[in-house]
């Protein structure tokens, strides 16, 4: 086989050739290498940040290896990840690469959510530290952040993010991400806290910054240079059904279909249209104590599930544990004064549904969380209740063998005909919505979740609204509750699977739809 090249190299005696001085670009020649840690630690106001310069990325990944080597990460959890940006148009397409960590925020609303209080955002350097001890697996943090940095270890059981290599910091030695990169594309700076509170509220979309972002990111990106304006992740909406959370959906209809369930007792009880009313009761208390045992499910550490009253000043979750709590000790206390005909003040029961319903706001509560747009609305709230006053009187109808007085099968098909309404409005929000993950929620519904979609609309079409106010045997209430509480199954796996998340770098480069 010929080779010109060797063979002209061997005939003229030049094996290799180094270039003169004079030809060398005198602008490349002058520039120094950029450092890429501070030569001193932050002072007072400061923190350290990331410094992320897509112009020198290459998309090696080589971070995202150094990251999981450093911290002992399986290859699925990744607390470094690179996502691709493509923007521009035919012929002048371009692609760039942004690596993305923990952003160490000014407001980290991991930290204000978690229940356990397992975050902490140490004084001295800024970095958002986890307690890999104090946490008992919520996930919550992995919804309440922006960006869904911490991920969820299985094996652990607990959940884990990015600390900035605190540990090598320590030693003045730089994370190993830093390390790592052979472009030198990330660094760590330091920043006056003040200064980039101001710039971020003042930011816009393209400019390295974080916009609209209530945990206000501490990174800086460096855009490249002439980045279009159409620029966008590749992966920003990956069109796949999310976790299903089983655990979560028995625990969230079954607490309101028991706190519904009281709600109709007392109505009941306070008019005197029924007197036997324990066993209704007791029976919705067993249902309020079986999905709060099925909770515990959900976490990671179930035995260390007492932990989550700790932060009820400041987490939803906290919240919603201490009320449910209260609610199965009073409702407990009035279904045992039914059950044996004592005589049971009206305050006991109003006190009952005060708690129950408190519960199931903070349940709704937990999910108004940014990073999930299709979450995000009062119309959450407005569902979880109806919920409680669909299902609660179906059961409680169906508990007792009878309909009750007409006010009663008129208020069960009008809150499941005020529960179809509110379906369709979130649909017809996120289809009509700007905002790229609505938009990719509403698809998935009119997709690949379209037959279970459809088909939680007829449950409750028909379990909740025509056959209460039709049928009133005993085997028919049970089979319409039954066909009622099979749609509101059905519409919280829904509510969980069609919840597209926000892109890690949606605050940073937008994420409305071009």
């Amino acid at each position: 086989m010929s080779l010109p090249l060797l063979k002209r190299a061997t005939e003229d005696g030049v094996t290799f050739v180094l270039t003169p001085a004079a030809h060398r670009d005198p602008a490349a020649a002058s520039q120094q290498p950029v450092p890429r840690m501070p030569m001193r630690a932050p002072g007072p106001g400061e923190q350290y940040r990331f410094h992320v310069d897509m112009g020198k990325c290459i998309g090696c990944k080589c971070c995202v290896v150094a990251c999981n080597e450093q911290n002992g990460n399986p290859a699925a959890i990744n607390w470094r990840r690179v996502t691709e940006i493509e923007g521009g148009w035919y012929p002048r397409a371009a692609r760039s690469y942004l690596s993305i960590g923990c952003h160490h925020c000014l407001e980290p609303t991991c930290l204000q959510g978690c229940p356990v209080d397992a975050y902490k955002k140490d004084a001295g350097t800024g970095i958002v530290l986890h307690s890999a001890d104090a946490c008992i697996g919520c996930q919550y943090c992995t919804w309440n952040c922006s960006y869904g940095v911490p991920q969820y270890n299985p094996e652990r059981g607990v959940v884990g993010k990015c600390d900035m290599c605190h540990t090598r910091l320590g030693l003045g030695q730089s994370p190993a991400c830093v390390s790592a990169c052979p472009a030198g594309a990330i660094q760590i700076e330091i920043i006056n806290v003040n200064k980039w509170r101001a710039a971020a509220a003042a930011a816009t979309p393209g400019s390295g910054l974080p916009v609209g972002d209530q945990s206000i990111s501490s990174t800086r990106i460096t855009p490249p240079a002439n980045m279009a304006p159409n620029a966008k992740p590749v992966d920003l909406v990956q069109l796949k059904p999310s976790e299903p959370h089983w655990a979560l959906v028995v625990m969230t209809v079954f607490t309101q279909l028991s706190v519904g369930a009281f709600a109709t007792i007392f109505l009941l009880h306070a008019s005197g249209a029924f007197t036997r009313l324990g066993a209704t009761a007791l029976t919705s208390l067993a249902v309020a104590a079986l999905a709060l045992a099925a909770s515990t499910l959900h976490l990671g550490r179930p035995v260390y599930a007492y932990r989550a009253l700790k932060m009820w000043r400041r987490s939803w979750l906290s919240r919603e544990v201490l009320l449910f709590s209260g609610f199965s000790a009073v409702a407990c206390l009035y279904a045992i004064g039914l059950w044996m005909g004592i005589a049971v003040g009206i305050g006991l029961g109003a006190l009952t549904l005060l708690l129950g319903f408190g519960g199931v706001t903070a349940s709704a509560c937990i999910y108004r969380v940014p990073s999930r747009p299709a979450w995000n609305t009062p119309l959450t709230l407005l569902q979880f209740n109806l919920t409680a006053l669909t299902l609660g009187p179906l059961f409680a109808a169906a508990v007792v063998g009878a309909t009750g007085p007409g006010w009663l099968r008129a208020g069960i098909s009008s809150t499941a005909g005020a529960q179809c309404v509110v379906l369709a409005l979130r649909f017809f929000r996120m289809s009509g919505s700007d905002s790229v993950e609505l938009q990719a929620s509403s698809r998935l519904l009119a997709t690949t979740l379209r037959t279970p979609f459809i088909f939680r609309g007829a449950l409750l079409a028909v379990g909740a609204i025509a056959m209460p106010l039709y049928v009133s045997s005993p085997v028919a209430l049970w089979l319409a509750c039954a066909l009622a509480l099979a749609g509101e199954i059905v519409g919280r796996y829904l509510f969980f699977v069609s919840a597209v998340p926000k892109h890690m770098a949606a605050p940073y480069l937008g994420s409305e739809a071009a």
